[in-house]
C-alpha cells in the first residue's frame, strides 16, 4: 500500500502559470502566424517546455481561452425598518 505523495510518478510533472499578457502574446502569434509560431512564442516565454508536441497542445488550450465575464456589482443590502 502506498501513501499519498510517495508514488514513483508524480501527478503533475511540470506546471506553469500564464499571465494575461503572456496569453495575449501567444494568442496574437496564433491568430496572425499560426500554431507553430505560437508554440515558438510559448517556448520563448517558458524555456522549460522543450517538447514541441506539448508546446503546441498548450498553445491550442491558451488560444481557446475566453475572458471571464464581468461579475455583477453587488449592491449593499438595505434593511427595511418595520413600522
Amino acid at each position: 500500500m502506498s501513501l499519498a505523495g510517495h508514488c514513483l510518478h508524480p501527478h503533475a510533472a511540470c506546471m506553469f502559470v500564464v499571465t494575461e499578457a503572456e496569453a495575449a502574446a501567444i494568442r496574437t502569434a496564433f491568430e496572425q502566424q499560426g500554431e507553430l509560431s505560437a508554440a515558438v512564442e510559448l517556448r520563448r516565454l517558458f524555456p522549460s517546455i522543450t517538447d514541441n508536441v506539448q508546446a503546441r497542445e498548450c498553445v491550442r488550450v491558451i488560444a481557446g481561452w475566453k475572458p471571464l465575464p464581468l461579475r455583477p456589482r453587488r449592491l449593499p443590502r438595505v434593511r427595511r425598518q418595520e413600522p
